[in-house]
């Protein structure tokens, strides 16, 4: 099979879904790799590195697309994009279908089969190409909401660790999973006051128990939100329906309890957000204002961290990128139901119940 790397063109994207080792593992197998110049460039992996591991550099996007089988990419394909897809061919990638109707009908239109890292499932039914860059955009909130409350970049003046004879800050973290646990352990170490919320009791015994001590878990109901948006600083948005669109669990109307200025990070946002004033960012202008809150929607977090994000990603997506190029879709869904999870539009119909729910439209057995 012929795979195909094409560099990303997200604004200010700075990962690749296929590092050397990668490249050399698919070769070995008996696969053609295609790596488009400079596609490494943002992880720090060069063009030579990836010759010496047998891939083949080449110069245009439409030379990867026009030539691959599989296509391996790390966002979903942009307007600019969407041309390139031919019918037949694989596409493995992030794609948060749920969020965008355009990229949905895009695909269909196509022809193309969509295997979508954030639905594929383990023997645990746990989210694996999900949970790498999961534990960044967790970590990578309270950085950003740290940055984000100082006065310069319009947020309260508020430090997060707090100083002796001053308070810390508040952090309310909405969701209990992959980032929401990374982003109230990384606030707490700083210091902060932190409420971490979730409505899975089971998973909240366990966070209160693994969480240092100022760490508070709450149940998460509206009453219990509304109670403590008075007194956040920071709040993150973490709640996550795999392959289906965010609920708005904070209002337009609820900003007018938060304190002037405080910031909310929406890392829902690639599935639509959770804050009913959330608007896709870049990290270009990652911020804008709505009600006197800062909001930051940047819908590539990892992106920025490119030299840790790709080898995170890569070391979960291979092993799967390898089955596919191995087996085909149609063999490699059926030897590995979690992979055929993944699997999102075949042949122009949608196969995920969530993402047809979304838009309304019928499901298709793969």
């Amino acid at each position: 099979m012929i795979v195909g790397v094409p560099r990303e063109v997200k604004s200010d994207e700075y990962r690749v879904a296929l590092t050397p080792n990668g490249a050399e593992e698919l070769t070995r197998a008996g696969h053609q790799v295609l790596v488009q110049s400079h596609a490494g460039d943002g992880s720090g992996i060069s063009d030579e590195q990836y010759t010496a591991a047998g891939a083949e550099i080449v110069p245009a996007t439409a030379d990867v697309w026009g030539r691959a089988d599989l296509i391996i990419k790390v966002k979903e394909p942009l307007p600019d994009e969407w041309p390139l897809m031919r019918s037949g061919q694989t596409l493995f990638t992030y794609f948060h279908f749920a969020a965008d109707e355009g990229l949905t009908k895009a695909v269909m239109a196509s022809g193309v089969t969509a295997v979508a890292y954030e639905t594929i499932r383990d023997a645990k039914g746990g989210l694996p190409l999900l949970t790498p860059m999961s534990e960044v955009a967790g970590r990578m909130s309270i950085q950003e909401g740290a940055k984000y409350l100082e006065r310069p970049f319009e947020g309260r003046g508020i430090l997060l660790a707090g100083v002796p004879g001053v308070a810390p800050a508040t952090v309310v973290v909405l969701g209990g999973g992959v980032v929401g646990a990374n982003a109230a352990r990384v606030a707490a170490g700083l210091g902060a006051n932190v409420f971490l919320l979730d409505v899975n009791l089971d998973r909240l015994r366990y966070l209160d128990e693994v969480m240092p001590r100022n760490v508070t878990t709450i149940f998460s109901n509206r009453h219990n939100l509304l109670e403590l948006l008075p007194w956040a600083d920071l709040v993150i948005g973490a709640v996550l329906i795999p392959g289906a669109k965010a609920p708005h669990l904070v209002r337009r109307d609820d900003l007018k309890r938060m304190p002037h200025r405080a910031v909310v990070i929406d890392v829902a946002i690639d599935q639509g957000g959770c804050f009913e004033t959330s608007r896709p960012t870049t990290h270009a202008k990652p911020t804008y204002i709505v009600d006197d809150i800062v909001h930051y929607c940047v819908t590539n977090m990892p992106g920025a961290v490119g030299r840790t994000s790709t080898y995170a990603l890569t070391n979960v997506t291979l092993p799967y990128a390898l089955q596919l190029a191995n087996k085909g879709v149609a063999r490699a869904a059926t030897d590995n139901p979690g992979l055929a999870a993944g699997v999102n539009i075949q042949a122009g119909n949608v196969t995920n119940a969530a993402v047809a729910a979304t838009f309304g439209l019928p499901v298709h057995p793969i």
